[in-house]
């Protein structure tokens, strides 16, 4: 008898290591698809709200819609913000799941990439608003230039355009 169970000692470890991580498991998936569900909701909260105070009118008439379509991209800025809310909760979703199940690295490693979500957002941010002062005080020089009947007004108010946006770039990667 002592055999047996010298030969069986290891499977109930085993066993007892497994009823002990299949509830933090079962806890942790449930986490991701609450996380996945609130995920899609701020996506879509915050496109509305955006749409809604008409931010989209500021960042077509900045240029950056524009500049997106080029890349090749089908959305917006509104929907590029929308996606960077969405991974903020589903970051902070694998956070939580992954620190339930004890992986302390993999949860230090999300974090890291946590903090830096949001500093991209206020990038996109300050770049939308100063692609849109740009275009309008290019927009003004231009038309001054014209007004008192300097020949190269466009090109003037093209080189202020592009020494602010050179500003605001610094800004935005500060």
């Amino acid at each position: 008898m002592d055999r047996i169970d010298v030969m069986l000692e290891p499977v109930r470890a085993f066993l007892v290591q497994i009823g002990a991580f299949l509830p933090r498991l079962a806890i942790a998936l449930a986490v991701l698809v609450v996380g996945f569900l609130i995920a899609k909701a701020a996506r879509f909260a915050v496109e509305k709200g955006l749409r809604a105070i008409n931010f989209h009118v500021l960042t077509k008439r900045s240029g950056m819609d524009g500049f997106l379509q080029q890349g090749g991209t089908h959305i917006d800025t509104i929907g590029v913000l929308g996606v960077l809310a969405y991974w903020v909760v589903i970051l902070a979703a694998l956070i939580v799941a992954f620190n339930g199940l004890g992986l302390t690295h993999v949860t230090e490693l999300l974090s890291r990439v946590m903090l830096f979500v949001p500093q991209l957002i206020v990038a996109l941010l300050v770049l939308a608003f100063g692609s849109y002062f740009a275009r309008f005080l290019s927009n003004a020089v231009a038309t001054y230039c014209k007004g008192v009947g300097m020949r190269d007004g466009q090109a003037l108010g093209r080189i202020a355009y592009y020494a602010i946006l050179a500003f605001v770039v610094m800004i935005a990667l500060d």
